[in-house]
């Protein structure tokens, strides 16, 4: 944690933790680590909030009884539930952080979570209820793309920024002109995905890619980024393949098929999970030892346990990979573990932007004007231009957005991981040894 901006003798709100207090309070400005379990309170962001809680008027501390609250959505059923439930846990982990030691001026922060089912429909519907009935001040969430699309709309026209912790597509941010872009974006655009995983196939010598994308807006808009990279190196696929969701083995060999005839090196796919599952299984039935990579769905456990043994070796991009590479990642990967009870993220990533961006909401939210009231506007201004580094689990979120781009995470961030053994870790030794070392924004 970085140095903090206050001078002079602070005296411990009652709201706040005695190990928060005395780590944020030391005359470094930086928390020591005293065991690992330690590190945690010492490490997470939970105990700025306090801090500047501590500071602020009586006046405010007058609203303390009415909790500001936030909204979620993601898929907590169905195929996509695997990162949606990440989603919600890493959300809920930062939320119980925060108000463990107060919340903001003793007021909770609510989260209010929609299920939306991984539909469309549905995902529009529940963002009407979040900016209608539930009156959310900002909101998170959005798994999937087109999901996603459709919810954005009813957000943008109510002035409601909403942080996208998951969902990748491209389009993703281009839906409003800026300045009056209410969306950000915690999760690795597509745009930068796409040219990773081609760059980093090319480099191991692939040169004759076979691209099989589903026709969802996220298999679609991830292809036209994959077109676009290849391009970039003037390459054309020699095989693309088109399915809708719910793939099969028996209809993926159909596809292979005429991928091996045309004479891929390589398979790059841009779908889910449980697609991903059929067309590794269709690569074995095939006797086929072509190489299989693409973006990060291919890191989510309803590919790997359904592909079995056939998912080792495969590679995907990855902006986390949860291996204690740092002490702020040890923090997150320890707190989670306690809240949760596993050692075992089903979705790394989506847990830990999605926890990342509770706290640059509330990080938005401290910059309130302590005689004004906090409102979706203010929030959306504070974003654009936070005044203290949050040292995020993915990056150190100095500055991650601005008022001309709303996108935390940059390609230098990324790296390739592989799964091992059923677990993903880093494909390459040198981003192993990289990791140590945060990246910061390019």
């Amino acid at each position: 944690m970085g140095t903090l901006p206050f001078t002079g003798r602070v005296q411990r709100h009652p709201s706040m933790s005695r190990t928060a207090f005395h780590a944020l309070s030391s005359p470094a400005g930086t928390p020591t680590f005293r065991g690992l379990h330690a590190g945690i309170k010492r490490a997470t962001a939970a105990g700025v909030v306090a801090l500047v809680c501590a500071l602020a008027p009586a006046a405010v501390q007058a609203q303390q009884d009415l909790p500001i609250r936030i909204g979620l959505v993601g898929p907590m059923s169905g195929g996509s539930a695997d990162f949606g439930q990440s989603m919600v846990n890493g959300a809920q982990l930062a939320i119980n952080e925060i108000n463990a030691v107060g919340g903001y001026l003793g007021r909770k922060i609510e989260l209010v979570v929609k299920n939306d089912q991984g539909d469309p429909p549905v995902g529009g519907r529940v963002a009407e209820e979040l900016v209608g009935k539930d009156k959310v001040v900002a909101a998170i969430g959005y798994c999937n793309t087109g999901v996603a699309l459709a919810g954005i709309p009813v957000f943008q026209k109510a002035g409601v920024p909403l942080i996208v912790p998951c969902a990748t597509g491209s389009p993703i941010l281009t839906q409003a002109p800026m300045p009056q872009n209410m969306i950000f974006q915690t999760s690795p655009r597509d745009a930068l995905q796409a040219p990773f995983v081609v760059g980093d196939a090319f480099a191991k010598g692939a040169r004759k890619f076979a691209v099989l994308a589903d026709t969802t807006p996220y298999g679609e808009a991830g292809l036209a980024d994959v077109l676009k990279a290849l391009k970039a190196r003037d390459l054309t696929p020699v095989y693309v393949g088109h399915f809708p969701l719910g793939l099969t083995p028996g209809d993926a060999e159909n596809m292979l098929s005429k991928a091996r005839d045309a004479g891929a090196d390589v398979l790059l796919t841009y779908t889910v999970g449980p697609e991903n599952g059929s067309i590794a299984l269709a690569r074995k039935a095939l006797k086929w030892s072509v190489p299989l990579t693409g973006p990060w769905p291919l890191s989510f456990p309803n590919f790997i346990q359904k592909a079995g043994a056939t998912a080792e070796g495969t590679t995907m991009v990855q902006d986390f990979i949860a291996e204690p590479t740092t002490p702020r990642r040890t923090a997150f990967l320890l707190a989670y573990e306690r809240a949760y009870k596993t050692r075992r993220i089903p979705v790394p990533m989506a847990a830990a932007q999605a926890y990342d961006s509770v706290y640059l909401l509330m990080y938005a939210i401290l910059q309130t004007p302590p005689d004004k009231p906090i409102t979706s506007a203010g929030i959306k201004a504070a974003l654009e231009n936070l005044d203290r580094i949050y040292y995020c689990v993915v990056t150190d979120c100095d500055r991650p957005f601005n008022q001309r781009d709303h996108a935390a995470i940059t390609a230098n961030m990324l790296v390739m991981g592989e799964v091992r053994d059923g677990k993903v870790g880093f494909a390459n030794a040198s981003d192993a040894k990289k990791a140590v070392v945060i990246e910061t924004k390019k």
